[in-house]
């Protein structure tokens, strides 16, 4: 049975800053023929909470793999701390990967890893790599930041949906990185369990000041924990604009998303 945790809920983040975290110009992708994203254009700043929306298959996902470099964008350029993407070595793409969190829709944990293991996977990937007493108290920190120190030798089967979905936020941030990218964190759950998983992301990204982006469908997810709403279509950032702004729009292509 899941342990039910109550997370408090801050205010929204308010520590954003000047300074550009991640600079997206004239961004190009293609399948084949299928054009996903073309001429695209994004600004993120330091300490801001930023929800990417729009349709399915339109290009939100196929964004965040370029930003951490899981996908070669065809064009344009893609800098992330001022360092452009398509031009790092594998061995500094590695390192920039350090400062960024994924966490992804599936969660992604390994089925034959306890969760003790599926946390300790990320620390091996340092360059410095932290002895074994750093390692369990990074774990048993990171588990505790999402109300699941009970879990530490569980393994993932003996999970509920959302608690494999806390877990893997929680894999995704015990290297204390300053962006993390979410991708659809409350696809697939009850509205109790996604409300608690986005007080989750709420509350530690309040306490963290990291720089998140969020893909979700979720209307819910965007009003509660985003001060920056951009919606994705025919390749651009098609609408920009906080929860308030955009939830007044008249355009009839974004507007049924609020009804």
């Amino acid at each position: 049975m899941e342990k039910t945790t109550t997370f408090t809920v801050p205010d929204k983040p308010v520590n954003i800053t000047n300074e550009q975290v991640i600079v997206v110009e004239h961004l190009r992708k293609s399948f084949g023929e299928k054009v996903v994203l073309n001429d695209f254009n994004l600004i993120v700043e330091k300490g801001e909470s930023m929800v990417v929306m729009g349709k399915s298959g339109i290009g939100k996902t196929v964004l965040i793999k370029c930003i951490i470099g899981l996908l070669k964008p065809d064009g344009g350029s893609l800098k992330v701390f001022g360092k452009d993407i398509s031009t790092l070595s594998r061995r500094d793409l590695d390192l920039l990967r350090l400062n960024i969190g994924f966490v992804f829709q599936s969660s992604a944990l390994y089925d034959s890893m306890s969760i003790r293991q599926n946390l300790e996977f990320p620390l091996r990937r340092q360059k410095i790599k932290p002895v074994k007493g750093d390692i369990d108290k990074l774990v048993r920190e990171s588990l505790k930041s999402v109300g699941l120190e009970n879990t530490i030798d569980l393994m993932p089967s003996e999970l509920s949906g959302g608690m494999r979905k806390r877990i893997g936020i929680a894999r995704s941030l015990i290297l204390k990185p300053e962006i993390v990218l979410y991708d659809e964190p409350t696809t697939g759950l009850d509205p109790i369990t996604s409300k608690e998983i986005i007080n989750l992301i709420m509350e530690l990204q309040h306490q963290s000041n990291t720089t998140s982006i969020i893909i979700t469908h979720d209307v819910g997810l965007a009003k509660e924990a985003s001060n920056h709403i951009v919606f994705v279509m025919d390749g651009i950032a098609y609408l920009q604009g906080t929860y308030d702004e955009v939830v007044k729009t008249k355009d009839p292509r974004v507007k049924p998303f609020f009804e």
